[in-house]
């Protein structure tokens, strides 16, 4: 990966600006940083004493329950669909 293929993209999270620099489209990038705001938002809409480090982690556990979640939903439905394959 060439510093040439990289993108650098200007987003704004909890209030905050970022540049994000990497090789992802501009879309993902952006629709990445608006799911991480939102899912910030929706924690800090519960407790609103959370400071910007706290709520980070809480964010960043939360997003790994639901991508470990995903993760077991996938590996059962490719379970079931290797056991209709070899019926």
């Amino acid at each position: 990966m060439s510093q040439n293929d990289k993108h650098r993209i200007t987003v704004d999270i909890h209030n905050k600006t970022y540049t994000i620099i990497g090789t992802e489209s501009e879309n993902h990038v952006r629709l990445v940083a608006s799911l991480v705001d939102q899912k910030m938002k929706e924690i800090y809409n519960v407790n609103n004493q959370l400071d910007t480090t706290r709520l980070a982690v809480l964010t960043a556990v939360n997003t790994m329950n639901d991508y470990l979640k995903l993760k077991e939903d996938y590996a059962t439905l490719l379970g079931s669909v290797k056991k209709k394959e070899d019926k």
